[in-house]
């Protein structure tokens, strides 16, 4: 009994040929290349994320110290006014002082 040639079918198969290159050996060597093109793609995708990660981390780590920059600044200031407060207080009290003994 003899095999009837379909459209999917190898001319290798039917003639009973040693084929030069066989389908499943040539899926073999062309499935690790797929993977291996597929494993390359994904470390390129995966390096370029680190680059742009590590990017948005120096531009992040920049602006905290600016910002903790501006906060020791303010608090500079906070404690500048509280001091000058703290003066005016001294010498209101020190003028009400000094009217109490006019009044008198």
């Amino acid at each position: 009994m003899g095999f009837s040639k379909s459209l999917f079918d190898d001319d290798d198969f039917i003639t009973n040929e040693k084929p030069h290159i066989n389908v499943t050996e040539h899926k073999k060597e062309v499935l690790p290349l797929d993977r291996l093109k597929n494993l390359e793609e994904k470390i390129s995708t995966a390096v370029e994320k680190v680059k742009s990660l590590k990017e948005e981390k120096n531009a992040l780590e920049k602006r905290i110290r600016e910002l903790e920059q501006l906060l020791d600044e303010k608090n500079q200031e906070v404690e500048a006014l509280r001091s000058e407060k703290t003066t005016i207080k001294s010498q209101v009290e020190e003028l009400l002082s000094e009217l109490e003994t006019l009044e008198l």
